[in-house]
């Protein structure tokens, strides 16, 4: 099986729960949600629409080929994503209540120009920190302001747009955003730049450690008091550990 079209097989399969649960999340008669393979935060899915009688593979290629579509499918399609992505952020604020104590956020979007066959939502926590995020294009795909991600919220705003504005930012041309993958090195929170990726990694640690131990102060003082509430976890989701791989290399 191709690497390129591994999530389209997953897409295209009848029973999406004979995937490994290494691999699935959950699944609904219109979309599959999936563990991400190289995960570039502490959490990482996709979800992956599944072909309707309205809409072929072909049509769920990717966001370009959606927006082609008639504005009413294509729109129906990413708010029934929007509907799934809030489920699963849900369970991913659980597990970080359970895990750490307390909530950071969470991102969801497309790659403008993404690197795997099938339309696919990243939906995943803002820290960046992980063993995975290797190389330059990595950290810049996911940069939440440089523009090669595209928040879903911001895809939707299109279709309230001049149809002038909706026909040129559908197009989602690659000369317009494979440029935007080889701009500096530049922290999300801070906008500092640095000088190379292993620099940039351990700046994000350093950041994401700082935000721990803030959070980590506040739930203390507040155990202290006893007319503050705790914060207590759940159940909801499981840890989701390294080894866990679904097919996405973006």
């Amino acid at each position: 099986m191709s690497q390129l079209t591994v999530l389209r097989s997953y897409a295209l399969k009848s029973n999406p729960a004979t995937l490994p649960p290494s691999v699935l999340l959950s699944h609904s008669e219109t979309s599959v949600t999936l563990f991400d393979a190289f995960p570039k935060s502490i959490f990482h899915f996709l979800i992956l629409p599944r072909p309707q009688p309205s809409l072929s593979i072909f049509d769920l290629a990717n966001l370009s080929s959606l927006l082609k579509c008639d504005n009413s499918k294509a729109k129906s399609v990413l708010l029934t994503m929007k509907e799934e992505a809030q489920s699963v952020k849900d369970m991913i604020e659980s597990e970080m209540m359970k895990r750490y104590g307390f909530k950071w956020g969470i991102w969801t979007g497309f790659h403008a120009v993404p690197s795997m066959e099938h339309l696919h939502l990243h939906v995943l926590s803002n820290d960046l920190c992980s063993p995975r995020m290797r190389k330059k294009q990595h950290y810049q795909s996911f940069h939440p302001k440089h523009g090669f991600f595209l928040h879903l919220d911001d895809v939707l705003s299109w279709f309230d747009a001049e149809p002038s504005y909706y026909d040129t930012v559908s197009q989602l041309k690659k000369s317009q955003y494979e440029p935007l993958l080889k701009g500096d090195f530049e922290c999300w929170k801070c906008e500092r730049v640095i000088a190379n990726m292993p620099a940039l990694k351990s700046h994000l640690q350093e950041e994401w450690d700082k935000e721990m131990q803030r959070e980590t102060a506040k739930l203390k003082r507040k155990q202290k008091s006893p007319d503050l509430p705790t914060a207590k976890g759940t159940d909801a989701l499981e840890t989701v550990p390294k080894e866990r791989r679904s097919p996405d290399a973006a």
